[in-house]
């Protein structure tokens, strides 16, 4: 059975060595995060930190921070719900393999929440300014919740059934917010909550929103959870979590959820919107000022006992990569029964998440034909481009299963010779234009405003990938340093002073190039040794600071009734843009106190 609330899940961990308690003080300014970087990076154990300067409530993080700790967390549960989503997708299972099925039947029950009429979180009162001040980054607008569950219904179908459950930014202090009286809410395309906004702006009255923090396990990860619309999110956290949730009715606000260790309460007035941010994301790099919702406070609800969870977002990977992998591991029978045809697809967490979507599809439909080449590929990349939050792509590649029935499409080298070896720049380039990328992603034009591009391969190989540069290579002066990354891939460094891409010099520039003919692939980068030293420097780079419309070139380059394409090299311009948000660095002097904590006797031996 799973964990009744947080408290259950931190005395489990510590019990079985999976937890160690941090009795030193610990700062939430920078601190806090800092360790917490530290320690998820080194595969370390939950921290729960007892003394947090400040602040009465105690922290704990990592608490997801091995995929191997969470599928502990969720034990009992995690193969009843990978059976549930088996039977939902193939009923007739359910008949095929009755006893597997039965023992589902459970976690099928506690889908349902159970409402009760008072609970732990209504033990005490507080305000904000008295919860942990968590900033994780040196120029961070405020301190933020990083671990929020926020909670809404449809103003005008109220009722948990059409509830929304979702992890998005919380910001309790900085900017033009009355302290104790304001809060930030960020939220980006395809959250759930964005529905129940728009559906109170059409109303004209405000609508109410929850934010627990802490509570069973179950909760925040049920909070990530790409579940169809129309579905609350409470069930799949009753379904993990082995019980049904219990909530408690109440008349001035929206359920609370009773075993929470913190409830915030308040309303949103739909056409009020102040600054929010900067905050440092899941990109890897800041997210700027911008304008979002405004929570109106009226409760901060607390239990007794109550303790702070927090994780650290910035350049992954970070804890919430498991939220990812335990994702897939549940869900990821279900992609061949939504998307016909599409045998597999990877969100590229390195290159943080969105901007890279790799596939296998498979031509099904023509056997007979000779030209191999992409058809239903291109079908299945655009039903996968219309699925919720994988809409928010910037590149997505797609393969044929068929011609490598073998292909591990987490094995992304592999997965990226196989393309380079098959793709026809000529042909296999399909871009959308002036549509939208994610919120966070500012390599775009504009706030969600970018492009995208399908690079879809099939057939036989086309080509051998070099692994060494030409003997010999001399190159013009714009461009330095040329570096072998994998087959067929190699990143360069170009002169800053020829950026602008309206320069009359850049098509020549480019051109210049052709003696580099031999990859199918070059980056133009600011540092190549970075890019080639490490394969997750190179998603990152590559794919968070370009945006396809703008910065995909190529020698030899032609436009053919509005298809573009290249007869050369295809080159991604993946260096800093004067638009683009700063990336993501740690302060040195918290950096040199948290090495001090960690030294022979410190508080941190043995943790970093």
């Amino acid at each position: 059975m799973g964990y009744r609330n947080l408290r259950e899940c931190i005395n489990d961990l510590e019990r079985t060595g999976q937890l160690v308690r941090i009795e030193s003080e610990v700062d939430p300014y920078l601190e806090a995060a800092e360790i917490q970087r530290r320690v998820y990076q080194a595969q370390g154990p939950a921290i729960l930190f007892n003394r947090v300067k400040g602040c009465r409530f105690p922290m704990v993080s990592n608490l997801f921070g091995t995929i191997d700790r969470a599928r502990f967390l969720f034990r009992d549960t995690l193969a009843l719900v990978q059976r549930l989503v088996d039977i939902k997708l193939d009923p007739a299972s359910a008949l095929r393999y009755p006893l597997q099925s039965a023992r589902a039947f459970p976690a099928a029950w506690a889908m349902r929440p159970k409402f009760v009429r008072s609970g732990p979180i209504l033990a005490h009162e507080t305000t904000i300014s008295q919860l942990p001040q968590l900033v994780s980054w040196p120029d961070d607008g405020g301190a933020f919740v990083t671990l929020p569950a926020v909670y809404s219904e449809d103003v005008n179908k109220p009722g948990w059934q059409s509830s929304n459950l979702g992890m998005y930014r919380i910001q309790l202090s900085g900017g033009d917010y009355e302290p104790d009286r304001q809060i930030g809410l960020h939220y980006q395309l395809h959250r759930g909550i964005g529905v129940h906004h728009t559906q109170a702006v059409r109303s004209g009255k405000p609508f109410r929103v929850n934010i627990f923090v802490g509570g069973p396990p179950a909760l925040p990860l049920a909070a990530v959870m790409p579940l169809p619309e129309g579905l609350s999110e409470l069930t799949f956290a009753g379904a993990l979590g082995g019980r049904r949730m219990k909530m408690i009715r109440r008349t001035d606000s929206l359920p609370l959820a009773a075993e929470a260790d913190f409830c915030i309460t308040g309303t949103v007035d739909p056409d009020r919107l102040l600054p929010e941010g900067p905050f440092g994301d899941h990109l890897g790099y800041y997210s700027l000022t911008h304008d979002f919702p405004v929570l109106d406070v009226e409760h901060v609800y607390h239990r007794k006992d109550a303790i702070w969870p927090f994780t650290v977002v910035g350049r992954p990977p970070q804890e919430d990569t498991t939220f990812g992998q335990l994702i897939h591991e549940i869900t990821g029978a279900a992609i061949p029964q939504v998307l016909p045809g599409v045998k597999a697809v990877h969100a590229v967490d390195a290159a943080g998440v969105h901007p890279l979507l790799l596939a296998i599809g498979s031509e099904r439909y023509t056997p007979y034909s000779k030209e191999q080449r992409p058809q239903e590929l291109l079908t299945q990349a655009n039903a996968i481009l219309g699925q919720g939050q994988l809409s928010l792509a910037k590149y997505l590649l797609i393969v044929n299963e068929a011609d490598d029935p073998t292909l591990d499409i987490h094995d992304i080298p592999a997965f990226l010779c196989h393309l380079l070896e098959r793709v026809d720049w000529t042909r296999d380039l399909h871009f959308q234009t002036r549509t939208t990328i994610d919120t966070l992603d500012y390599s775009g034009s504009s706030l969600n405003a970018g492009s995208k591009v399908v690079i879809a391969a099939s057939g036989p190989k086309r080509r051998d990938l070099p692994t060494e540069l030409p003997t010999g290579l001399t190159l013009p002066d714009e461009f330095r340093n040329p570096r072998v990354c994998l087959p067929g891939i190699v990143a360069i460094e170009m002169r800053s002073e020829i950026s602008n891409l309206k320069s009359q010099n850049w098509p020549s520039a480019i051109e210049q190039l052709s003696s580099l003919n031999s990859f199918p692939l070059i980056l133009l980068v600011d540092d190549s040794d970075f890019v080639a030293s490490f394969l997750n420097n190179l998603l990152w780079v590559t794919f968070t600071r370009s945006n396809p419309a703008a910065d995909i070139h190529g020698i030899d380059a032609f436009t053919e009734e509005k298809h573009w394409g290249c007869r050369g090299s295809l080159i991604i311009d993946a260096r800093l843009k004067p638009h683009h948000a700063p990336p993501l660095i740690e302060d040195p002097q918290v950096t040199k106190r948290v090495n001090q904590l960690a030294t022979k006797g410190g508080p941190l031996e043995g943790l970093l």
